[in-house]
């Protein structure tokens, strides 16, 4: 599923289980703040209902039975023991409302990632890891904790059609066609900042010219485009390490599937 048009292919049940994994690998990566971050995915159909974590529980404790399906006001479409966290409204119901691509919509408040959305020069193309992202970083400028619906028209402006936002001083987000889309960039966009920050530490950095930037960057999001001769491409590597991953959790964490 690489599109937004496969969306209606997959049943809810599916994007349940699909969001629960993303919650258990956000916590078996070492992503979390305890209960304070949200991961959402927009469910097939008209109304916009979509799914995000039941306020109060642990990511590992998350499942696909019990995560709660909302609608862009943020009311309930179905009875839930749990609340949502506010400020995961205000942030997810603006995104899936104003952008049909971003299907799932992950936050997160890591050390790597609230120091380098601290930094004036933001995220640098230091590592081939970051240079998946070069180009495709928007800023948001912070405004303090996100309980201002106002807040929302200023959070979809600067995050434009861009599938990284920066939330200045206070974290990343991703969005992606689909869960593993989201999960990854996520995943990779850690990296980055980690590397980032441990080579800022290292000594005066030394950065690729732009051109090979932007080429890298095509490598990375655009594997279908046309190739020189002699060029190759990895068009399965994202489908084969979400594959890894799912099998990982059911060694680790098979309970997010009930």
């Amino acid at each position: 599923m690489n599109d937004v048009a496969g969306l209606n292919a997959v049943t809810e049940q599916q994007l349940r289980q699909e969001l629960a994994a993303c919650y258990r690998l956000i916590a078996h990566f070492r992503m979390t703040d305890l209960i304070f971050t949200h991961i959402s995915v927009r469910l097939p159909g008209p109304e916009h209902h979509f799914l995000i974590n039941p306020y109060g529980l642990m990511f590992e404790e998350i499942t696909a039975s019990n995560l709660v399906k909302i609608d862009l006001h943020g009311r309930a479409v179905e009875p839930s023991p749990y609340p949502v966290n506010p400020a995961g409204f205000v942030i997810h119901s603006a995104i899936h409302g104003a952008r049909e691509d971003a299907q799932c919509v992950l936050h997160t408040h890591t050390k790597a990632g609230c120091a380098v959305a601290a930094l004036e020069c933001g995220l640098l193309p230091v590592n081939q890891i970051s240079m998946e992202f070069h180009g495709r970083v928007a800023y948001h400028d912070y405004e303090g904790i996100a309980l201002d619906m106002d807040e929302q028209q200023r959070l979809v402006r600067d995050l434009g059609d861009k599938s990284v936002l920066m939330l200045r001083n206070h974290g990343l987000l991703t969005v992606g066609e689909t869960v593993s889309q989201a999960f990854l960039r996520m995943y990779y966009l850690e990296k980055a900042c980690e590397i980032q920050l441990a080579a800022q530490a290292a000594g005066k950095l030394v950065l690729p010219p732009a051109a090979v930037c932007e080429h890298t960057e095509r490598q990375f999001n655009e594997p279908g485009r046309p190739l020189a001769e002699g060029e190759l491409s990895d068009p399965d590597g994202m489908a084969l390490a979400w594959a890894a991953l799912l099998r990982l959790l059911d060694r680790v964490s098979p309970g997010y599937r009930d």
